[in-house]
């Protein structure tokens, strides 16, 4: 019989990736996605249009973080063996601007999803995807499992409060629970409101002639940057150990938005220096100037390394908007990655 696995936030960039990974292992894959006016599914698009991507096994059912009973619901229906929780209100800089609802969902939202997995009575395998936000004001360089937190946004201080509840659930109940300390990852399925996916579209339009200057804040942060796609892997690997645990998944690099800049107008032939204008307004109150990883330990007990490259990433994300553009502008629909 084949595996169940229920993933909240299925439709960003990470669930649609795990998706895929888990649907190509002969899982059956069910996703929680929210209800709304328009449908939000888009990343999904590449699984339902590959007749051997295992549309079949895939199932979506409404529900949200902020509801403890559907979410009780739901894994007691489905019956799920692993549960990766991925949802969030995941934009650090929107965070500030929303910080109580970034702490119900990012935060709260976690203790709804293992309340609902010890209510049930069912012993799933728990994903908790946590974030090198959670280090901030870093404490030692580069950041490990054992680097004390020192979040510097309400989104940090939300995913700080869901990393250690997945620990209390764990040695409290021995909920087989593991956080995934995950560093920057991108990949053309990243939202247009991430830095990277806002230069390496805003290059494709200014290529193309539809978009004169690029609006960013601090260039001089410095973040570890590694490909999406390769990072849901370590996720399911997670779940796959014997024993539960936390892990960094990172590059151990790091590189800065300007070089980000230089990477992505370079690759078509444009000086960013012509384009880019600094606007305060995307200035964060407070900033986390460099995060770099040590995926040590993931590489020791998991198996897991990146292979993709920061040029070759930015790279990559500016040749996919690029043909992103051109389908648009034929009238073609296409969502890449």
């Amino acid at each position: 019989m084949a595996k169940k696995a229920l993933i909240t936030g299925i439709t960003g960039q990470d669930g649609s990736y795990l998706a895929e990974l888990l649907l190509a292992k002969g899982y059956e894959v069910y996703g929680i996605i929210r209800r709304a006016s328009t449908f939000n599914t888009g990343r999904l698009d590449p699984i339902y249009s590959d007749p051997h991507a295992g549309r079949t096994r895939l199932f979506l059912e409404y529900g949200d973080l902020g509801d403890a009973s559907v979410l009780a619901r739901l894994i007691g229906k489905i019956q799920p063996d692993e549960i990766y929780n991925l949802a969030a209100q995941s934009h650090v800089r929107v965070s500030f601007d929303c910080p109580e609802y970034t702490g119900d969902i990012t935060g709260t939202g976690a203790i709804r999803l293992l309340e609902a997995i010890r209510e049930t009575g069912i012993r799933p395998r728990y994903y908790q995807a946590s974030s090198s936000e959670m280090f901030g004001l870093v404490q030692e360089v580069p950041q490990t499992e054992t680097t004390p937190f020192y979040p510097r946004s309400p989104y940090g201080c939300a995913k700080a409060f869901a990393y250690w509840l997945t620990v209390n659930y764990r040695e409290s109940y021995g909920l087989h629970a593991s956080n995934g300390i995950l560093f920057n990852h991108e990949s053309p399925r990243r939202g247009e409101t991430f830095v990277t996916r806002k230069i390496t579209r805003a290059v494709a339009h200014i290529k193309a002639g539809l978009q004169e200057k690029l609006y960013l804040g601090n260039l001089d942060s410095k973040r570890d940057w590694g490909y999406a796609k390769e990072y849901v892997e370590a996720m399911w690997l997670m779940l796959q150990q014997e024993k539960p645990d936390d892990y960094v998944i990172a590059t151990n690099e790091t590189h800065s938005i300007r070089e980000c800049l230089e990477v992505a107008f370079e690759h078509v032939g444009l000086d960013w220096n012509k384009y880019v204008e600094i606007d305060p307004r995307y200035y964060r109150p407070a900033e986390v100037d460099l995060l770099i990883g040590d995926y040590s330990k993931a590489k020791k007990q998991l198996g897991w390394e990146p292979k993709t490259k920061f040029r070759d990433l930015i790279k990559l994300m500016v040749d996919s908007d690029v043909q992103l553009l051109k389908d648009h502008r034929e009238g073609k629909i296409k969502v890449t990655g």
